[in-house]
């Protein structure tokens, strides 16, 4: 067989059902071996796009996104979506075509270094040289994607080796390893930290997905409070009366207050980033911190682990629960439910209010998608994720342009029903994948939160510019989001007001396949609570300071 069958051979054998990609002059050969295979491609129309579509695919499954693009700027188009990625811990295989092996190097046509452009922002990137050496390549980029922390792995593979005849046999998939058990000096070390605590609190991040159940156990025995980070929302219930909401710059009143007066803190599956610990001095600054993670690279990286604890977050969580008990801390809680009753003012026709009237008319298993912005924060505290793996959104790198795509893909691997919540700046990054929606009828409900700027950017101007908005207004060029949406043959609907919205959200979402809703909010709009840049987790603002008493600025200390 040749290189290029070879490879569609060993996804075949590794279970790859579905790929995202754009065809191109260096990535051909592998492109007529598609025609054969039972694969499902998906033509994307923009390479980022297909990236982002593999990690929605990624992250809802737990399983592998794979992606193609050919050489030059089409593997380079893909480098946000890796470095997205790789932050985001989502296993993804990048196969990328390139020059022949005798034009490498030498500033061919469409030629890009991509193995070396990538680098810092995949676990692994591999050059193939011989069509002898693909099946063993693939196979080993999967297990690498797959394994441990997951991530990106790119494969490279110029287009000779494509085409070069090959018997090599292919590589069929290695058992899954063994998880990565707590020493059990490290959980009774844990279990006598939290014994003596009268402020526990417990944090799940992203990293925690699949230990939901066995968080959900320890919290119950154990009766402590629960913190979910913005990646991590769902892995707890928001029902549930032990959860606090969501922490960091955004976070509720409840679990930043929770944090700055702890004194044992459990962080699960998360990486202390700079957006959940704020000033980093004045982050849980009278707790011992207990981090369980598998990647020790994240022990004591931003914030200091008074026990860091290496293993897999299922198996630790277990553990615990296994020899906990109930911790009776009955002071602690009724801060705590004081805490949980301070909501900020919302108003009753804006992007907050529109996005919880969405809210309401979706259930528990509807998966969520965001876009980066204001409305992304909104989804965070308006939904209520009762399930782990139902909310996908650009957490490390906050790439505008993820939702659509990601949606996409998340679509295709589960067939659930997936509503995408995007802002007019972020939608119009990857908007032209509302082609893709169309060709493979993929029923995503996206819906676009048109407040007539960069929101977000427009906020910071507000707060620390004196309100020089520099280059943030959109509202006279943006189009008419339902009218472009019927260019693409997507049926689309506009709301302007509250009652308007309530009708147009019944429409949209019994629409058959894709549709597209744009909901028109006041421009001058701020996400709060806040934490400005630069402050803790206890200076947070509770309110938009316009809403309070001059003598009562909403300010935590």
């Amino acid at each position: 067989m040749t290189g290029s069958q070879a490879l569609l051979k060993t996804l075949e054998a590794h279970g790859v059902r579905h790929m995202f990609g754009h065809p191109g002059g260096a990535i051909m050969p592998i492109y007529d071996a598609i025609y054969d295979s039972p694969i499902q491609h998906i033509l994307v129309r923009h390479e980022q796009g297909g990236g982002h579509a593999a990690e929605g695919y990624a992250r809802v499954t737990g399983g592998l996104g794979v992606c193609l693009a050919t050489s030059g700027p089409g593997a380079t188009n893909l480098v946000t979506a890796l470095a997205d990625a790789m932050l985001d811990s989502l296993p993804i295989l990048a196969i990328t075509g390139n020059v022949a092996t005798t034009l490498l190097g030498t500033d061919a046509f469409q030629e890009a270094d991509i193995t070396g452009i990538t680098m810092p922002i995949t676990k692994h990137n591999f050059l193939i040289r011989s069509a002898d050496d693909v099946s063993k390549v693939v196979a080993e980029a999967i297990r690498i994607a797959l394994s441990g922390r997951p991530g990106p792995v790119l494969v490279d593979i110029p287009k000779d080796v494509q085409q070069a005849q090959t018997d090599a046999p292919i590589v069929q998939p290695k058992p899954k390893a063994a998880r990565l058990e707590p020493k059990e000096k490290d959980i009774l070390e844990a279990l006598e930290l939290m014994k003596n605590a009268k402020k526990p609190v417990l944090i799940l991040g992203g990293g925690a997905c699949d230990a939901s159940e066995a968080a959900y156990q320890f919290a119950k025995t154990s009766g402590m409070p629960v913190i979910t980070t913005l990646m991590g929302l769902g892995n707890f219930p928001a029902s549930d009366k032990q959860w606090l909401g969501m922490p960091g710059m955004h976070g509720s009143v409840a679990a930043n207050r929770a944090i700055s007066q702890c004194d044992v803190l459990i962080g699960v599956g998360m990486r202390f980033d700079d957006r959940v610990t704020g000033k980093t001095s004045r982050f849980a600054k009278n707790a011992k911190i207990i981090h369980i993670d598998l990647d020790s690279a994240e022990h004591s990286k931003l914030i200091p682990a008074y026990l860091p604890i290496l293993a897999d977050s299922a198996a630790a969580l277990e553990a615990l629960a296994a020899k906990i008990s109930k911790l009776e801390t009955p002071e602690w809680w009724a801060n705590l439910e004081d805490w949980k009753a301070r909501k900020p003012k919302r108003d009753e026709w804006g992007a907050a209010s529109a996005i919880k009237t969405i809210s309401n008319a979706l259930t528990s298993d509807d998966i969520v998608v965001s876009d980066v912005g204001q409305h992304q924060m909104l989804t965070a505290q308006e939904h209520p994720f009762e399930h782990p793996r139902l909310w996908l959104n650009s957490g490390g790198a906050g790439t505008m342009g993820f939702c659509l795509p990601a949606a996409m893909g998340a679509s295709i691997a589960t067939g659930k029903r997936v509503i995408g919540i995007a802002g007019d700046g972020s939608s119009q990054m990857t908007i032209q994948e509302l082609a893709t929606l169309r060709k493979y009828d993929i029923p995503v409900k996206f819906a676009i939160i048109n407040n007539g700027y960069l929101g977000m950017v427009r906020q910071w101007q507000e707060m620390f510019h004196d309100k020089r908005y520099s280059e943030v207004y959109l509202e006279d060029s943006n189009p008419d989001f339902a009218i472009l949406a019927s260019a693409y043959r997507i049926p689309g609907f506009t709301a302007s007001t509250a009652a308007e919205l309530e009708v147009a959200i019944k429409a949209w979402l019994s629409a058959d396949g894709p549709a597209v809703l744009e909901v028109r909010v006041p421009n001058e709009h701020s996400v709060f609570p806040m934490v400005p840049a630069g402050k803790g987790l206890d200076e947070m603002l509770d309110d938009d300071p316009k809403n309070a008493q001059p003598e009562k600025i909403a300010v935590s200390r």
